[in-house]
């Protein structure tokens, strides 16, 4: 396994450094049981570990590294190669099979590529992943295969003509025809239209529309996107480690890409097993969420084996539209519509490529989270402010994840239940077909770069508000896609923004003071409490106030990798107080955030003290029994510097000097934007319901 070290062998060849020793002279008892717990223990015998209530039962797995307590799984699970219409007309030309090597270490050729298909740059992850998923865009996949392909009659046509000699302009047209233009079928579709993959075609009854040349009902498109599903399910099943070594795990998935007018609506859908439907439920035929699961149930069946949910990212750019709280016809949620999100939806991306989705930080409490600035977009659509007019306008925070957990939560109070109710992960976005290639130090881009290919890359490898995107971290028994998937299901899972820390997060109502220094922390944790993704059980005696217990690890860094040291770690809590208004806090609960940490600009050599470990117990001092409540923590590292930074001071940009400064480097000198970064991690929420009221008996 790549990101959870087993013996010192594995460990010098991953990250040249004996974990276990780190452990050691890092931390007290409690976080070395952690440590060890996480890092797992040095013998390959298939072992059973049994207690700890709720960490995993004693029955084991066929792994050899399995353990009842959970392990830290790293990954990446929002990945774009040659089939998606972005990469491809990005000039990206990496295939599925490329992408799983990659993510297992291999070096890969990426874009700008010579006349002759060598490529100009290479890039390689200096710490392999654990799991990764290929979510290519399922919408145009038959398009892009045709237009690419010369054995299809179609490739000729005017269509393609046009795409293969201008990808920029083809993928705007081919996005706006097919799945950019306004959200048409949110007025009800005539009787008898079914909102099926036999839909009439150039839009008629309110329908998606297709491209001409994909044919009645666009059967030839269709049938055309069976070959990149196919190729997609079997590099899947290529790098899937099935052995008792469980060294990587793939996912078969991909990415639903609804964009009304460029407003994101997009979700990664992630598969558990290697059966999935025969053509991917796309936006072209579905085009709202609840046609998306109504369908993936249809097709996907448990009896038959297949499962699945879906993954929304960048609702920082969803213009208002991800977190509705109406169906497609404009009808409030019911507790139908919101168990049904709920159930389908249990993870969210709280940050990628395209910024942070967790706060804006611009009403009530939120305001004084000067960290909510970390990594925003300043659009909120995914056209930005790159085409005049488009562009609607600044981020609004009801797009963020903290906002839409406390409007659940106010929805809860009303219907029942709680549609967004969130886990937390991050991921990477690339559109390079690499996977978790989200080093700060060298960061390639994402959506390809370089006007020039002969010279290479003219310029910063992205725009300047992009960033390289962070990891997906899940609490697993095993390296397996069922026990990577359950932790999903259950939101025993954490983002990274692209650092490697390992953090536990427990809930419960009588979990020790002192379990910070213990050496049963874990099964503490999972004992006396709920891990983070839980459901806090509820309040056993009147008076009563949970309890959570957060700790981290430092990223240990590695060759080439300079990791910083742990700053602080917060708890951010949101609930609704009495007057149904919706509140948040947040709270300092370990380490230091004054503690002089800083970054020398001309060399990022960093300085300032920070921490090995960290760890706190903390009560909640405002608890009501009576308010909905949310709990996550949030770890963060001492400053270092952004992608940008490393950039333009390798290009010798002086901005004391504008004149010397190239046309292609001007942003490093773009005010807006910071030359430092803190690297932290967003656990999973830890969720509070208050009991239901007790009807009185008619006397």
């Amino acid at each position: 396994m790549h990101g959870i070290p087993h013996n010192v062998r594995e460990v010098e060849e991953m990250i040249h450094v004996n974990w276990r020793p780190l452990c050691m002279a890092w931390l007290s008892a409690p976080l070395l049981a952690l440590c060890l717990t996480g890092c797992g223990d040095d013998s390959d015998d298939e072992t059973v570990i049994g207690g700890g209530g709720g960490g995993g039962g004693s029955q084991a797995g066929r792994c050899s590294h399995f353990d009842a307590q959970r392990q830290p799984f790293f990954g990446d699970l929002h990945v774009h190669t040659v089939y998606s219409l972005d990469a491809n007309t990005q000039g990206t030309l990496t295939t599925p099979h490329q992408a799983y090597q990659f993510a297992l270490g291999e070096e890969l050729g990426v874009q700008p590529f010579l006349e002759d298909g060598t490529a100009t740059r290479s890039t390689q992850l200096e710490r392999p992943l654990d799991f990764a998923a290929v979510t290519d865009h399922a919408e145009l996949f038959g398009e892009v295969e045709i237009c690419t392909n010369p054995d299809y009659l179609e490739y000729n046509t005017l269509e393609c003509l046009f795409y293969r000699s201008d990808p920029e302009n083809s993928f705007i047209i081919f996005n706006l025809v097919s799945v950019g233009l306004p959200e048409l079928p949110q007025f009800p579709v005539p009787e008898g239209i079914p909102l099926v993959s036999d839909l009439p075609v150039i839009g008629s009854n309110g329908t998606i529309p297709r491209l001409p040349f994909c044919g009645l009902n666009g059967a030839t498109c269709l049938e055309a996107a069976k070959t990149p599903w196919n190729d997609t399910q079997a590099a899947a099943e290529a790098y899937y480690d099935r052995s008792s070594d469980c060294s990587f795990t793939t996912f078969v998935g991909y990415e639903y890409t609804g964009a009304p007018l460029s407003n994101n609506l997009h979700r990664n859908v992630i598969f558990k097993t290697e059966v999935v439907p025969e053509l991917p439920p796309a936006y072209q035929e579905y085009p709202r969420e609840e046609l998306l699961w109504a369908t993936l149930s249809e097709k996907c069946k448990t009896e038959d084996g297949c499962e699945y949910l879906t993954i929304p990212h960048n609702s920082n750019l969803s213009a208002g539209m991800m977190f509705e709280t109406t169906d497609r016809f404009g009808n409030p949620y019911d507790a139908e519509f919101a168990a049904t999100r709920q159930a389908n939806e249990p993870l969210a991306e709280i940050y990628q490529h395209k910024g942070q989705s967790e706060c804006l930080g611009t009403m009530g409490a939120g305001a004084n989270d000067e960290l909510c600035g970390f990594e925003l977009l300043p659009y909120n659509n995914l056209t930005g402010d790159r085409f005049n007019g488009l562009n609607t306008g600044p981020p609004m925070e009801q797009d963020f994840l903290r906002e839409a957990m406390k409007k659940g939560l106010a929805m809860e109070k009303d219907l029942g239940v709680n549609p967004f109710k969130y886990g937390f992960i991050g991921s990477s976005d690339t559109h390079l077909g690499t996977p978790g290639n989200v080093e700060e130090s060298d960061f390639p881009g994402h959506a390809g770069a370089g006007e020039n290919p002969a010279d290479g890359i003219e310029g910063l490898t992205d725009v300047i508000e992009a960033s390289p995107g962070g990891l997906a971290v899940l609490w697993a028994e095993e390296n397996t896609r069922e026990s990577l998937f359950d932790a999903m299901r259950r939101r025993e899972a954490y983002a990274t923004s692209g650092n490697r820390p390992v953090v536990r997060f427990f809930g419960g109502w009588d979990l020790p003071a002192n379990a910070c220094g213990r050496n049963d922390f874990v099964e503490l944790g999972y004992a006396n409490g709920v891990p983070m993704g839980g459901d806090l059980p509820l309040q056993p005696n009147v008076g009563a106030a949970p309890v959570f217990a957060v700790s981290a690890l430092r990223d240990p860094g590695g060759a080439g990798i300079a990791a910083e040291p742990l700053q602080r770690i917060q708890i951010i809590k949101g609930w609704v107080d009495a007057n149904g208004d919706q509140q948040e806090a947040v709270f300092e609960v370990a380490g230091d955030p004054n503690n002089g940490a800083s970054v020398d600009l001309n060399s990022c050599a960093t300085s300032g003290d920070g921490f090995a470990s960290l760890c706190a117990v903390w009560q909640d001092p405002g608890f009501d029994p009576d308010q909905h409540a949310f709990y996550y923590a949030r770890v963060v590292d001492n400053p270092s510097c952004r992608w940008s930074t490393y950039q333009c001071l390798a290009a010798g940009v002086d901005c004391d000097a504008p004149e010397t400064v190239p046309e292609a480097m001007a942003d490093c000198c773009n005010a807006d934007y910071p030359k430092t970064i803190q690297e932290r991690a967003w656990t999973s929420p830890i969720w509070y319901r208050p009991a239901e009221p007790v009807a009185e008996e008619n006397s």
